[in-house]
């Protein structure tokens, strides 16, 4: 039986401290989170090297309400998220980040803001990461417990064998307070390669398969009705998708475009939305959205269109390449409007 992770111990744990250097040193299997830095001031994290893949709920670094933290150097092997912004507290926050020169494996996702925002992030920069063998996301952003999460840069991201690209996320888990927000999200120079099966095979305690049938998941950008995720940049981007979507295995047609449940208050992951009905990019309530010089291609055809975007606001599309799909519309666009496109004639207007 899995017990409980309040009852696991961390191999390191800072709470409300100051002027911290972790450098050079080597963290294996531990029997929970391996490090967490909580409400800290002036974090130093450098060739820090982890190796936990012993027990499931295995966070690499987890980085909880601090300011001022540098990590890098870092090389991160956790059996569950590897490196993970955190917030906890209505009345604190991540701020000013840096995260450099990491390498992550992880049967989660490799670098994740959430899933508890309380708080929320702000002015965090995330470069030069190599990302291989994990399962989830690259990238997930997440704001789903009421905090603010602002001025993010994610630069030079480079993923193999990884199940999904980019997930970014704005949710309303706590109806006691407002839902928040999630805006000024820049995402640049990334290049991931989305397997067919499972990428964290070799794991010997992978994290929980999915109870349901589905197709390749796209990356996803999505807020909720009445709270848009605000002002996401993708540019110089270029995911490689295996194709095969069956829609005898699973099939969210565009005639059903409104069926794709909100999930409000759900854990945001990925999977979330179950079968959706892009295999490229999934778009839903979203204002302000630039995608420039962005490739996405299959290596087999996908019964699915590439890009879905759903009540979206201020789009602009410059320059997006799709490779191995020979159907006529790329671009579909439900409930969208102030649109600038540079290929009209792959847009469908549904």
């Amino acid at each position: 039986m899995r017990p409980s992770y309040l009852v696991r111990p961390q191999l390191i744990e800072f709470v409300r401290c100051k002027n911290i250097e972790v450098r050079n040193v080597t963290l294996l299997n531990a029997a929970c989170w391996v490090q967490t830095y909580e409400e800290c001031t002036n974090v130093i994290l450098d060739s820090v090297h982890v190796n936990s893949d012993a027990y499931w709920n295995n966070d690499g670094i987890d980085i909880q309400d601090c300011k001022n933290v540098r990590i890098t150097n870092c090389n991160i092997n956790a059996s569950d998220d590897g490196i993970c912004l955190k917030s906890h507290s209505d009345d604190h926050y991540c701020d000013s980040i840096y995260i450099a020169n990491c390498t992550v494996r992880s049967s989660a996702s490799a670098i994740k803001f959430g899933t508890r925002s309380h708080g929320g992030f702000r002015n965090v920069v995330i470069e030069h990461i190599r990302i291989y063998d994990t399962f989830r996301s690259a990238i997930a952003i997440e704001c789903v417990d009421g905090g603010l999460l602002e001025n993010i840069l994610v630069n030079d991201i480079e993923a193999v064998n990884t199940g999904n690209a980019i997930f970014i996320r704005l949710g309303d888990r706590n109806k006691t307070r407002d839902a928040g927000a999630l805006k000024n999200v820049t995402i640049k120079n990334m290049k991931v390669e989305v397997p067919f099966g499972r990428p964290d095979h070799a794991y010997e305690i992978r994290g929980p398969d999915l109870p349901f049938f589905h197709n390749t998941f796209p990356s996803s950008i999505t807020g909720i009705p009445g709270h848009r995720v605000e002002n996401v940049v993708l540019e110089n981007i270029e995911i490689i998708y295996p194709g095969r979507g069956n829609d005898g295995l699973a099939n969210m047609p565009l005639s059903r475009l409104d069926d794709v449940p909100e999930q409000v208050a759900y854990y945001p992951e990925f999977s979330m939305f179950r079968e959706l009905p892009a295999w490229g990019f999934y778009v839903r309530h979203v204002d302000g959205l630039s995608m420039k010089n962005i490739k996405i291609s299959i290596a087999a055809p996908d019964y699915r269109p590439a890009l879905v975007f759903d009540d979206v606001r201020n789009l602009t599309i410059d320059s997006v390449i799709i490779k191995g799909d020979s159907k006529p519309k790329h671009f579909i666009l439900h409930n969208t409007e102030k649109v600038k496109i540079d290929n009209e004639k792959a847009v469908w207007r549904w």
